[in-house]
């Protein structure tokens, strides 16, 4: 699959989103923004209130005003690239994805709720939890074999 993948990557020479910030400064700033992104999406996969999705995202954002080369790298995951076209390109996310996230969500939660000696911090995890289960069910499901 990678290398389907990386042979569609040079086939189309660029995303349709990717515009290279003028200032060199400014794409600088991105690339940084970018790699910063990254990090904190690699913590998300561990850490259980850190998201990670929207990190990869804005890591992709950042990337295609900065470097066409890691912005490609990043299309080209095997994991990250289709989801990120996704939502390029349907502003929704695969219904396995959303899933999965409810699961990794659930087991994160709730091991940190349990974990907690005080009710309080229990309560406000608890509150945390439903809020980013309210945000992810609002975001658009789209199945593989829906056409646009």
């Amino acid at each position: 699959m990678q290398e389907h993948l990386n042979e569609e990557m040079r086939r189309k020479p660029h995303s349709p989103l990717l515009r290279l910030h003028d200032s060199r400064v400014a794409r600088s700033l991105y690339l940084a923004a970018g790699f910063a992104a990254l990090i904190l999406a690699v913590a998300g996969i561990v850490l259980p209130v850190l998201p990670t999705t929207p990190f990869v995202l804005l890591a992709a954002a950042c990337f295609a005003r900065s470097s066409k080369h890691f912005h490609d790298r990043l299309l080209a995951n095997r994991i990250a690239g289709p989801i990120i076209r996704e939502w390029v390109e349907h502003r929704s996310i695969p219904r396995r994805v959303k899933r999965w996230v409810y699961l990794l969500l659930a087991l994160s939660f709730g091991s940190s709720i349990l974990m907690m000696p005080s009710a309080a911090h229990q309560a406000m995890l608890a509150v945390l939890g439903i809020v980013l289960v309210a945000f992810i069910w609002r975001i658009p499901v789209r199945d593989s074999h829906t056409r646009p």
